[in-house]
């Protein structure tokens, strides 16, 4: 399928192309009835406008997109740095958009503003994927398994990683195990979940709802999440594996201030490695994911994909075990 253009646009609405132009640029010379039905059809047809306008002779604009939904939290400040100077290793500039509006996010990634795209979280449903694929722009996902002639993924091993802090902790001693969850359906959340609860069913664990507790990625959200189960006057877990580091962090904050003992009392472990890590009393055992890494591949593969070097793949990396104190029972 190709570009819908202007022209397309015009015919279809029966009226000249500057017309055209006039209603989408809301120049008000139009009456209020012919300017409704011009955006009505480009709706309809699916009109991207050339956000490049002015340099349709370019067949390259050397910028690389980095749509997100957050810029919230070290995982995301870190990749976007990352990615920036890994570009710059190549001479491309990085624009980082940060929207949740999936019309915004779909006109910048097929408007020509950048050469391809790397998404984490951006609102693009299978509708929007399907027209990525038809208008052959390269992109790299870093949040779902994605492969062909102009698409790739760049993930964590997040299954894995799961299962590997479900492995630790049973290692350690720990029989009663509390899980703190990520977001609600966001890839990394959801596969560390699976992967947890299968490393526990291999030693005929299952565990209870009271100990599944809400954590958001937050420090905060884990936090109070600690706080009502340790309300409930349930028995203690021996350990508690967290989504992420910041709810892992949040978790041993609020089992301190109870007047428990990490990881005397209860063992917790979480997943990124960042640096934060190293500034919590006890410092904090995790799961290291690599996101400098996973933006430098991110930057490679979709180069490799613009110039058309390679076709896409999906790469999986694998996280590594950071011990600590708050794992290290004497």
């Amino acid at each position: 399928m190709g570009k819908v253009t202007i022209k397309d646009v015009a015919r279809e609405a029966g009226v000249s192309i500057s017309t055209v132009s006039n209603a989408l640029n809301d120049v008000d010379v139009l009456k209020p009835e012919t300017k409704k039905h011009i955006l009505e059809v480009a709706e309809r047809l699916h009109y991207i406008p050339n956000l490049n306008g002015r340099n349709l002779k370019c067949k390259e604009t050397k910028v690389i997109g980095l749509f997100v939904t957050s810029l919230k939290g070290p995982y995301f400040v870190q990749l976007a740095d990352s990615i920036f100077r890994e570009c710059q290793k190549y001479g491309y500039e990085l624009n980082v958009f940060v929207t949740w509006d999936n019309v915004s996010a779909m006109n910048n990634i097929l408007g020509k503003r950048v050469d391809g795209c790397i998404i984490l979280g951006a609102a693009t449903g299978s509708e929007d994927m399907k027209r990525i694929q038809d208008y052959e722009i390269p992109v790299v996902f870093l949040d779902r398994e994605m492969a062909g002639k102009r698409m790739a993924s760049v993930v964590f091993d997040s299954v894995q990683d799961g299962k590997r802090a479900a492995e630790y902790l049973l290692s350690k001693g720990a029989d009663r195990i509390a899980f703190v969850k990520g977001y609600h359906e966001n890839y990394d959340a959801e596969l560390r979940w699976e992967g947890f609860q299968e490393g526990l069913r291999r030693a005929g664990i299952e565990l209870e709802s009271d100990y599944i507790w809400e954590g958001c990625f937050e420090k905060e959200a884990a936090y109070e999440s600690v706080q009502a189960f340790l309300d409930k006057k349930l028995p203690l877990p021996d350990a508690v594996f967290a989504a992420n580091d910041l709810s892992a962090i949040g978790t041993m904050e609020a089992l301190i201030k109870a007047g428990y003992r990490v990881p005397e009392d209860v063992m917790v472990l979480g997943v990124d490695d960042i640096e934060q890590d190293m500034w919590c009393k006890p410092t904090l055992s995790t799961i290291k994911t690599g996101f400098e890494e996973q933006g430098a591949i991110a930057v490679r593969r979709l180069l490799k994909l613009i110039s058309e070097e390679e076709n896409g793949m999906v790469e999986r990396l694998p996280g590594r075990l950071m011990e600590r104190e708050s794992t290290k029972r004497v």
